[in-house]
């Protein structure tokens, strides 16, 4: 045992350490932390143009009731089945058996998609057997409810066919029918042919829970088809629902991968996605069952539609096509040369000129100029399956032949090890709880910087970390695309999945948009997606942490020039996944620090009092960033970051500075003098 002098010294010295560290630190469970960003010339890498971007697939009623335009569900009558008499939900009938009988049969005009619906009405304007006011007919509630605002107008379209003449009321009303919204009458002494019939309806009062309705008080057999309602105000004309566009629009997307995803490939092969059933007229589309997500749709987002929707959203898109397999079946690689000649099809449809066979199809449809498309994924998640690296093969060689610029992603990964077969990026996806997600951001750390680069077109923190949307699941997601960013150059591009999800048909959890017939608010992922807007085709930064808690931080550096001020920033990007409070020093090396404008300089904020705290319709943005005036203490930036936070410093360089763009080995980056 040690003597009374010995212990006095032994606690003497282990109070100055304590001293020590209180000195260097705010409190005792505080992390320190420093940020060393080299600015200097040689010490940066271009980013690709489309790193990140957006995954989009028709699930959770995404497009049909989302971002497709199109307020009548099950237009053509056909989701009950090519046969009579089937049923016609979301239809119904105003009236009763003894009023008004309706059914289908298979009398429609388009071959393609014959059913249409026929109603007899048995009551009459006089007699014994009257209609009741208003009289009798069926109606539509779109999808959980049709939007109809005050002061729009929305333009009905459909096929009528009578042996009689007719005067049909066509009405847009509350959920009920009681109130009347908008309303017309047509009225024809000819439909013994059918007969396609617009007219436009300018609303004069909102409801968010409207319906579509087709009334008579006239005796006698009508048979509708194709009945459609669009808003005139959708995106450019082009059917895109203008608040979900432009949320989409705000993520800035290098890329738009579609159709999906699980949709693609159908439990079975005869309800997977087939892209010549999406084009040409709409009435003629026959649709589809989709039976992974089980729901119906007309299609109206088509091939075209894709296509149109990529090229105004500014992004390149990337063609899902199916490998011959879905869910339950394959397609034998001796029989897979008319899956083969469909996809080559598809892309002369996209990219040929106007003398050829489908790129005159989407001349026809408005579109003469070829679209943009080079990059191809062949299948979903296929890579285990029995026949498709032999499908593969033969999709690969058949689409190199015609069009060799063309980029083949493979569904294999090639994260570990070296790909067995040719292929310019393979597809990776990953769902994870919320700390393997941020124990990501190093999946690529060590991955061959040789061969094929990776496709992440599907992320996502899923389970109980997630909720319907929560921070945590935001901020591992961060932390997982910050590795991306540092990974980029075997990276090529990443998106989270699902993008929308409509809140009457929550098949998936969490997403990035969530909206119902008027509303729509973004999870936290979403917000966090826009932090790294500005990172396609920027210049990244090498950038070093140095930390006792580094295992909970990730950040990196980037260059870039703001599309809106055309002025230039140095962005750093801060995660703390951690429990502590942070003292962030960030120190920039190769920079003058005077030629930093803190006027114009911000950080922005992801935060909230709870991990768990999620977005709603009634508090949309109570995780959502928020943006404060950058002051300077010193040389360098001293930061607190709070626990469980994203944080974005945007540092603005002053132009004079400025004064070229170098380029060397295809990497751009600004000098300052």
């Amino acid at each position: 045992m040690g003597s009374s002098s010995d212990h006095q010294a032994l606690m003497l010295g282990l109070l100055i350490l304590f001293c020590a560290f209180i000195h260097c630190s705010s409190s005792l469970w505080d992390t320190n932390a420093l940020l060393l960003v080299n600015a200097s010339l040689g010490a940066t890498r271009k980013m690709p143009g489309n790193l990140f971007g957006v995954s989009f697939e028709e699930i959770n009623h995404a497009g049909a009731g989302g971002l497709w335009g199109e307020l009548v569900s099950n237009r053509g009558f056909e989701s009950g089945g090519r046969h009579s008499p089937s049923i016609i939900y979301p239809w119904s009938i105003i009236g009763d058996y003894s009023l008004v009988r309706v059914s289908t049969d298979l009398s429609s005009c388009f071959k393609r998609n014959p059913v249409a619906l026929r109603m007899e009405v048995v009551c009459d304007s006089d007699g014994v057997n009257v209609c009741p006011v208003g009289g009798v007919g069926v109606y539509n509630p779109g999808y959980w409810g049709m939007n109809i605002e005050k002061g729009k107008t929305y333009k009905l379209v459909m096929y009528i066919r009578s042996l009689n003449s007719i005067n049909v009321t066509v009405s847009l009303t509350e959920s009920t029918g009681v109130q009347i919204l908008a309303t017309t009458n047509i009225i024809v002494t000819d439909v013994s042919n059918w007969k396609k019939m617009e007219v436009a309806l300018e609303a004069k009062a909102t409801n968010h829970k409207s319906r579509l309705q087709l009334k008579t008080n006239r005796k006698g057999v009508i048979w509708f088809d194709q009945v459609s309602l669009m808003p005139m105000d959708t995106y450019e004309g082009h059917g895109y629902r203008n608040d979900l566009f432009k949320m989409v629009s705000d993520l800035k997307p290098g890329y738009i991968r579609f159709p999906g995803g699980s949709f693609v490939e159908g439990i079975y092969l005869r309800n997977a996605y087939h892209w010549k059933d999406t084009v040409g007229l709409w009435e003629e589309r026959p649709g589809h069952f989709g039976d992974v997500w089980s729901y119906w749709t007309d299609d109206g987002l088509g091939h075209f539609e894709f296509l149109q929707l990529a090229e105004d959203l500014g992004a390149s898109p990337i063609w899902v096509l199916n490998s011959g397999l879905s869910r339950e079946e394959a397609v034998d690689p001796s029989n897979i040369t008319p899956f083969v000649q469909d996809v080559l099809d598809g892309i002369e449809f996209a990219r040929g000129d106007l003398n050829s066979t489908w790129g005159s199809v989407r001349a026809d449809m408005g579109h003469g100029e070829p679209f943009n498309l080079k990059h191809i994924a062949i299948g979903n998640q296929d890579c285990g399956r029995g026949n498709y690296r032999a499908n593969y093969l033969k999709f690969y060689a058949a689409i190199k032949k015609a069009y060799p610029d063309i980029k083949v992603i493979s569904n294999c990964d090639g994260s570990n090890t070296q790909l067995d077969h040719p292929a310019e990026m393979y597809d990776y996806h990953v769902y994870e709880n919320a700390n393997t997600m941020f124990s990501l951001a190093h999946k690529f750390d060590h991955s061959s910087r040789i061969g094929p680069k990776a496709f992440v077109s599907e992320y996502a923190v899923t389970g109980k970390d997630a909720g319907s949307g929560s921070l945590l699941a935001a901020l591992a997601e961060a932390g997982f695309l910050i590795g991306v960013e540092k990974n980029s150059d075997v990276v090529d591009m990443a998106s989270n999945a699902p993008l929308f999800v409509n809140a009457n048909d929550k098949r998936w959890m969490p997403d990035a948009i969530v909206f119902d017939s008027y509303r729509a608010y973004g999870t936290p992922s979403y917000w966090m997606q826009r932090f790294f807007s500005m990172s396609n085709g920027a210049t990244l930064l090498i950038s070093t942490l140095q930390s006792n808690s580094s295992n909970s931080l990730m950040a990196s550096a980037i260059w870039f020039q703001n599309p809106v001020d055309n002025n230039n920033y140095l962005r750093v990007k801060v995660v703390n996944y951690g429990s502590n409070k942070v003292n962030l020093e960030i120190a920039i090396q190769g920079l003058d620090p005077n030629l930093i404008d803190y006027s114009g300089s911000t950080r922005t904020l992801l935060s909230s009092t709870n991990v768990m705290d999620e977005n709603s319709f009634q508090n949309p943005t109570k995780v959502s960033p928020v943006q404060t005036s950058l002051k300077k203490s010193r040389n360098d930036i001293s930061a607190i970051l709070s626990p469980k936070s994203f944080s974005c410093f945007d540092l603005l360089i002053l132009p004079k500075f400025i004064t070229q763009i170098h380029s060397i080995s295809d990497m751009s980056y600004p000098s300052f003098i």
